[in-house]
């Protein structure tokens, strides 16, 4: 039995030996000409259920992604939880971060942008898909269901989370205001009744008992001829500079006809008005407002003339005696008030307000007679035509509107994409075309008569006044039309042929205002934001007046 088993014993040993040894010649034949590819059966996936979670997943290869993804998304692992002690951030590009351009179309984005700023909500961009939810206040609250209480149903128009929509503004009932803050609310605002004025010449009446608002007539000018009848000059050299106001002037007016004064509004909160003839001095000094004034216009015959402020008032003031007569206010800032120019409706003026409506008010009776209420946006300008018996109106919503006076309805709406805001408007001495002055740096001319067309033919550029409301103004003769402009000059084009035909440098600020001369036909004044007016002349001028001294 032992020989037996040793023998099979030995046998075996031989045979798994030599079984062994083929085993590992074959593996080390096919390791040396098959590749072996490793499989993974069990490859990674996300834990998250994506029904309940609005997170992207994305792969680290990836170059491009077609969507925003939130910053902790894009940051996550490959694998495992996070590291709180990791020091990983994305690759700033800009100072706040990381920006990189994304597929969507720019009528989308602009769509968005305009839903999101009127109703203060918008779809989200962060998800897949742009009907998933939305961003922002959200939908208004009310269950049609509850008729009482907090959650009463509001309707449809309902304002959104947030919005302060039929609830009181202001301190609640019964809040006693102290003396001190009594004192101080006085010392800041001026009630009606405690306008002041002064005077700043020696004496209010001449020898005769005149005072400054007779014409004179011992100079060689007709100061009370008709307009437009002599050929205009453009003019060049600067021979006064009146210098009274502390701030910027917004405005300025030559006295209705004769011309022989000016009035200026400014952000000092004064008005004044000026010697054009004689000493070339301040005259009168109107105080009533207690904030920057914004508009000034002199009746047909200069005996008053109305201001509106940024305090909320509107004040009518004698031009001779410098009392204030009357206030008006509708609770709203007036950009611009105008008179009926007809004789008969004197005692009748339109103001444009930052409510976005025109305000008819009758002086006689301290009442609106007439509210027009259709633009979108802050009214800027007030423009009559046709005889006055309509008028054009210009407002921050990009529109022109004509109206027929005492109707509120619009006859003649003009809106273009291409349009921009014209914060001044003109009417040209033939009275039918207007100058507008547009914010993108050019003046348009429109038809003043029934159609209001624009005149595409005629149009002046060159000068630089984007975001300012720099007055437009013609030449008497209608052959020249002038504007300022942001960088302190003011420019001249002729009228037919929109050709540019003189800048020179005038202030050292914006030229807000400039006027033309109606009898001395090559004088111009200007104001600036530098407290400055000007007052300009052609060397055509002076060479006329160098040759009557001599003579």
């Amino acid at each position: 039995m032992d020989l037996l088993s040793a023998e099979y014993g030995s046998s075996g040993e031989d045979e798994s030996t030599k079984i062994s040894t083929k085993r590992t010649d074959h593996e080390s034949v096919v390791s040396q000409n098959v590749k072996r590819s490793k499989i993974d059966l069990a490859p990674n996936v996300s834990l998250e259920d994506p029904k309940l979670s609005n997170s992207i997943l994305i792969k680290p290869t990836d170059t491009q992604i077609n969507v925003n993804i939130p910053y902790d998304d894009m940051m996550k692992p490959v694998f495992g939880p996070s590291n709180p002690y990791s020091t990983k951030v994305m690759n700033q590009n800009v100072l706040t971060g990381h920006v990189e351009e994304q597929v969507f179309s720019e009528a989308a984005f602009k769509t968005q942008q305009r839903t999101f700023t009127s109703f203060g909500y918008a779809l989200d961009p962060s998800l897949i898909t742009q009907s998933t939810g939305v961003a922002g206040a959200g939908l208004p609250k009310g269950d049609s269901a509850i008729l009482e209480g907090e959650n009463m149903y509001q309707g449809p128009w309902a304002g959104f989370e947030g919005e302060n929509i039929g609830n009181p503004v202001g301190p609640p009932e019964g809040t006693i205001v102290t003396k001190a803050e009594a004192e101080t609310k006085s010392k800041k605002e001026i009630d009606a009744g405690q306008e002041k004025t002064t005077f700043h010449g020696k004496s209010e009446y001449d020898y005769q008992g005149r005072t400054y608002m007779h014409v004179p007539m011992d100079l060689d000018v007709n100061l009370l001829g008709e307009p437009g009848t002599q050929e205009c000059f453009i003019p060049k050299r600067c021979i006064h500079t009146w210098s009274g106001h502390n701030k910027g002037v917004t405005a300025i007016r030559f006295f209705p006809r004769s011309a022989h004064l000016i009035l200026s509004s400014s952000m000092d909160t004064k008005v004044k008005i000026w010697d054009v003839y004689n000493d070339r001095r301040c005259l009168r000094t109107y105080m009533g407002h207690n904030k920057a004034v914004r508009d000034i216009t002199f009746t047909n015959d200069g005996k008053r003339f109305l201001t509106a402020s940024y305090d909320k008032y509107i004040k009518l003031w004698d031009t001779e005696t410098g009392q204030c007569i009357k206030s008006f206010t509708t609770g709203k800032i007036p950009y611009v008030v105008k008179f009926n120019p007809d004789e008969d409706k004197q005692h009748i003026f339109l103001a444009g307000c930052s409510d976005k409506k025109i305000v008819q008010f009758d002086i006689n009776t301290g009442e609106v007679t007439q509210e027009y209420d259709q633009h979108l946006g802050a009214v800027n300008t007030i423009t009559f035509v046709d005889e006055n018996r309509r008028f054009v109106t210009t407002s921050d919503d990009k529109t022109l509107r004509a109206w027929e006076f005492d109707i509120p309805v619009v006859i003649k709406y003009i809106a273009e994409p291409h349009m921009h805001s014209m914060p001044a408007v003109t009417l040209h001495p033939n009275k039918k075309w207007l100058a507008c002055q547009s914010l993108d740096n050019q003046i348009v001319i429109y038809g003043a008569k029934d159609r209001f067309r624009i005149h595409r033919k005629k149009r002046f550029t060159g000068h630089l006044v984007a975001g300012y409301a720099c007055q437009v103004n013609f030449s008497p003769d209608g052959r020249f039309i002038m504007s300022g402009d942001s960088e302190g000059s003011i420019w001249f084009w002729d009228w037919k042929s929109c050709k540019m035909l003189k800048k020179f440098k005038a202030h050292e600020n914006v030229v807000i205002g400039c006027e033309w001369h109606p009898h001395e036909t090559s004088k111009v004044a200007t104001c600036s934001w530098d407290g400055l007016i000007k007052l300009w002349v052609s060397d055509y001028y002076l060479f006329a007046l160098l040759k009557c001294i001599y003579n």
